[in-house]
């Protein structure tokens, strides 16, 4: 009976523990957030609006409060424009022609036409839905600014909402994308390196190439999820290395989709080479076992590297560099006794050496895309094009920078940048 309670209680701790972990999930936040602002929009669009149901406050503030500070702010000043746009079509209509059949036609085109001329982007169908709406009540100009200020006080809110309640940082999210792709990766790489040690079909061969051209579905994903941490750094008040983040990230995303299709290459090589020697071997039995471990060290690497760009700089990112640097001298180290067995086996067989070469040519790509110094130069070179857009884009932001002799954000940026070497 004893050990029951106590298990009881051992499966609530756990539960409670789950609970308090999702509360801190950026879409746990998020939910809560949204609630809040609409609540708050429609208590307050109660005691101010004429309207006996002002239900265009909370779905103003629902739609404005999204995932990220940045999105908000646009996304607010859109869908302002896009319902005064509509209001003021609805009442020109109003007072020239009024509602016909052939007026709500025109009066659909005409807003379609506005929504794209005053940019509104998304919310250009809401243009004419606020048209077609206050063109069909009876009291055009009161229902008009009613939606017109119930629109703001949703936007207000919504915008106040995420100044107060600091929206959440998805750079976790996309930092577990990418390790999880890393990890895809290596698991691919392991299961190919265990096949070429043996006798391979060419139907397996095969299999193995779908795999890794299916990556190119998860890479798209993990762009999704890294558009969204990017935004996420935008304007946020709790973040203050925006721009080395964003750059890190994307410049470590753009390493392993090309590591990506080096593989799916590389899939493609070792598929072509088993239909070749099919049914023998691909290779000799000491070069596919020393082909099995390169794939198996170089697959380690990818995952270090992974962990690398999303690691903290003030955490463990140099612990990290180390062990990185490491696991590509002892695949470097391994690909040299390869090239020199692949060398023995080519002067014995010459038929495949265009295949056997390719293999070699591609591993080597993959080491030489997750070499440390390689990777340095390479955020150098994105932070220095980020600066120089940055000042051609908002020149004014720069002279007042000098002016009151205050850092650029960028060089800020760029030191932690050379102690990381990420």
């Amino acid at each position: 009976m004893r050990q029951e309670r106590s298990e009881d209680r051992g499966e609530w701790a756990t539960s409670v523990a789950q609970l308090v972990k999702r509360r801190r999930e950026p879409v746990v936040v998020q939910a809560l957030r949204s609630a809040a602002a609409a609540t708050i929009a429609y208590v307050i669009a109660l005691h101010l609006s004429p309207e006996p149901a002002p239900l265009t406050a909370p779905l103003t503030a629902l739609l404005v409060v999204q995932v990220t500070l940045y999105a908000t702010i646009t996304t607010g000043i859109r869908r302002v424009n896009s319902v005064v746009a509509g209001v003021i079509i609805a009442i020109a209509f109003s007072s020239l022609v009024g509602l016909t059949w052939w007026s709500l036609a025109l009066l659909i085109i005409t807003s379609l036409a506005v929504g794209h001329l005053v940019r509104v982007s998304e919310f250009v169908p809401e243009v004419a839905i606020s048209a077609m709406l206050i063109l069909g009540v009876t009291r055009v100009g009161d229902t008009a600014w009613a939606r017109v200020l119930e629109t703001l006080i949703g936007a207000v809110v919504g915008l106040a909402c995420n100044l107060v309640l600091a929206p959440p940082v998805w750079v976790g999210v996309a930092g577990e994308s990418i390790e999880d792709l890393a990890r895809r990766m290596r698991q691919l790489m392991l299961r190919i390196g265990e096949e070429v040690a043996g006798r391979t079909p060419a139907s397996l061969a095969a299999e193995r190439l779908y795999e890794a051209r299916r990556l190119d579905h998860d890479i798209v994903d993990v762009d999704a999820a890294l558009r969204q941490a990017e935004d996420s750094l935008k304007l946020n008040p709790r973040v203050r290395e925006g721009l080395l983040h964003r750059v890190v990230l994307r410049t470590g995303l753009d390493t392993l989709e090309i590591c990506t299709v080096v593989l799916r290459v590389l899939a493609r090589s070792l598929t072509d080479l088993a239909k070749e020697r099919e049914p023998e071997p691909l290779f000799e039995p000491q070069a596919g076992a020393t082909l099995e471990q390169l794939l198996s060290e170089v697959a380690d690497a990818i995952v270090s590297f992974a962990v690398l760009v999303t690691t903290d700089v003030t955490r463990s990112a140099e612990s990290a560099e180390e062990r990185l640097a490491t696991e590509l001298t002892t695949a470097a180290a391994t690909r040299d006794k390869l090239a020199q067995l692949f060398l023995e086996e080519i002067q014995r067989d010459a038929s495949q050496w265009e295949l056997q070469g390719a293999v070699l040519t591609e591993v080597n790509r993959i080491i030489a895309e997750l070499d440390t110094e390689y990777r340095s130069r390479r955020l150098l070179e994105e932070l220095d094009r980020c600066a120089r857009e940055d000042r051609e884009r908002r020149p004014w932001l720069t002279r007042l920078r000098r002016q009151l002799r205050v850092p650029r954000v960028l060089r800020r940026n760029r030191r932690p940048a050379s102690r990381r070497s990420t």
